[in-house]
């Protein structure tokens, strides 16, 4: 099975698929079949599901590996989907995994924006990148922390997916994801995820963030009542704590017509991110699959 997928690999030059600035191949591909976002350069909110029906459309006829199952989140007090997405054809033991998380209004199975599931299937392999997965979880619309309600899913993520990864034998030893990849509210999710990680003594290898939610008035962050009050969100706003996100290589992507771009500019200058790129696009997966080759590649080279 490995050597038909490598096959249907070599079918294609490491030119066609590895550019300057990525997997442009993979890139065009993925445009070509993203599809079904509702989504707009004025709303921070993605709307995808992933369905069995789309894996068909995959890159090079290279079908990555989803399963969704049902777990109970203690720190969320319900039942929550958790989606493994791996590359076909490689052994999954201890298999190095990143965090998925997704966007407001969003859940594990709308997580894989961009086409990237496919996109990380074709890379892998074609042997443009080493053997990685992603797993996502359903994380509310709370900007991924404890909204003063109880549920907590930056605890769950913290303290219940590496359980969750090493019962599926996923994972690092004791399953921790070795990064974490966000998009918009998924992207400050990340980045808060990535402190804790550093405060606890156990940074992750990289942080990979497309659109993320980095708004620079409490006015407008107001709107998604994600925050009890501007000192709750002053006090995890990854631009007011820059100091506090660790050693983590970055790779921040935007649209220049997203309405993050004002905070995702400020994060660049600032923050002086591995990869800050602003490109033609706005806040649509249209968009994010002009760039999540480029986001594959530069979480393959912080697999450990």
């Amino acid at each position: 099975m490995v050597e038909d997928y490598r096959a249907a690999a070599r079918r294609f030059s490491r030119r066609s698929l590895f550019a300057t600035t990525g997997l442009i191949g993979l890139a065009a591909a993925g445009a070509a079949v993203s599809a079904g976002v509702n989504a707009s350069a004025d709303a921070d909110d993605v709307k995808r599901t992933l369905h069995a029906d789309e894996i068909g459309q995959t890159v090079l006829g290279i079908n990555p590996v989803i399963r969704t199952e049902r777990v109970y989140s203690q720190a969320r007090g319900r039942d929550v989907d958790l989606v493994t997405i791996l590359p076909p054809g490689v052994p999954t033991e201890n298999l190095p995994m990143s965090l998925l998380l997704h966007g407001l209004h969003g859940t594990a199975r709308t997580a894989a924006v961009g086409n990237i599931a496919n996109i990380l299937a074709a890379g892998v392999a074609s042997r443009l990148c080493p053997a990685f997965g992603f797993v996502a979880l359903d994380g509310g619309d709370n900007y991924w922390h404890d909204h003063g309600t109880g549920d907590d899913p930056m605890s769950m993520l913290l303290n219940e997916v590496p359980g969750w990864l090493a019962q599926r034998r996923l994972g690092a030893p004791g399953g921790m994801p070795f990064a974490v990849t966000g998009t918009s509210m998924g992207g400050f999710g990340a980045f808060v995820y990535a402190r804790r990680r550093f405060e606890q003594g156990r940074p992750v290898n990289a942080v990979a963030t497309m659109s993320p939610g980095l708004l620079t008035s409490w006015t407008e962050m107001a709107k998604r009542k994600a925050f009890l009050n501007a000192d709750q969100w002053a006090a995890l706003d990854p631009l007011r704590n820059l100091d506090k996100l660790g050693p983590a290589p970055i790779g921040l992507w935007c649209g220049d017509r997203d309405r993050f771009i004002e905070g995702c500019r400020k994060f660049i200058a600032a923050a002086k991110p591995e990869v800050g790129l602003i490109t033609p696009g706005a806040h649509t997966d249209e968009y994010w699959s002009t760039v999540t080759p480029d986001v594959v590649r530069f979480l393959s080279r912080h697999v450990g």
